[in-house]
């Protein structure tokens, strides 16, 4: 998702001044809902887990450049579903600037643009999850086909997201559309398999329910809202 440097420069990159603005915003949000469902060290505990997290899926995981950028295993609904949307915001942003600042200071240039492709989907996963999981059940029984439509929100927004700014940055040309095109196909294998990892962390967090019933992990987790 990380967008290679030279898609969108020169004066259309302040656009993502903007977008970044308004994804921290939304990022804020959430960590406010968590503060008050949880309290700020929670909220705190549970941000470096993700962060530390998210670092890891960024330079552990496999990743590979396919056309206007690279395709990650990053477990956005995963993150979301164990930890919670304002400790995974935080998480998703703060490992974003961490990758940048210590290993691809090349992307650095591009954190607006990344972040924005990572928060907005974020929030949409916690919108859509509101309404498909009902309030008597605990995330560790969501079903396939609950993990399978988080997921998807997920990952679409972020191909929306590079596709838009691919588009903005460089236009419909027949070279340019084709190498969103593949980026968008490759993510078709991180839709299929982020679900079946979910569940797995997710029956792992129920059998070890003693060692995931505190304050580093989503209240959720466990309990019916």
């Amino acid at each position: 998702m990380h967008i290679e440097p030279g898609i969108v420069d020169g004066a259309k990159i302040v656009l993502s001044y903007g977008t970044a603005a308004a994804s921290f915003g939304l990022l804020g949000k959430m960590a406010l809902d968590t503060i008050r469902k949880s309290g700020v060290f929670s909220l705190a505990v549970r941000s470096v887990i993700t962060t530390v997290a998210v670092f890891c899926f960024f330079e552990i995981l496999p990743h590979y450049p396919v056309g206007v950028s690279e395709v990650h295993f990053i477990l956005g609904s995963t993150l979301f579903l164990m930890f919670g949307a304002g400790p995974a915001a935080i998480g998703l942003a703060a490992g974003l600037l961490l990758q940048g600042a210590l290993v691809a200071p090349f992307d650095l240039p591009q954190y607006g643009i990344n972040v924005t492709t990572l928060l907005v989907p974020l929030w949409a996963v916690s919108m859509l999850a509101n309404r498909i999981i009902p309030e008597k059940t605990a995330y560790v029984d969501v079903s396939y086909v609950q993990a399978l439509a988080l997921s998807t929100t997920f990952q679409a927004g972020i191909v929306g997201w590079v596709a838009f700014w691919a588009f903005y940055g460089q236009g419909f040309g027949a070279e340019n559309m084709a190498s969103v095109g593949s980026f968008g196909f490759a993510y078709m294998l991180v839709i299929l398999g982020e679900p079946l990892a979910d569940l797995a962390v997710l029956a792992a967090a129920k059998t070890l329910a003693p060692l995931t019933r505190n304050l580093a992990f989503e209240n959720r987790l466990h309990n019916a809202a």
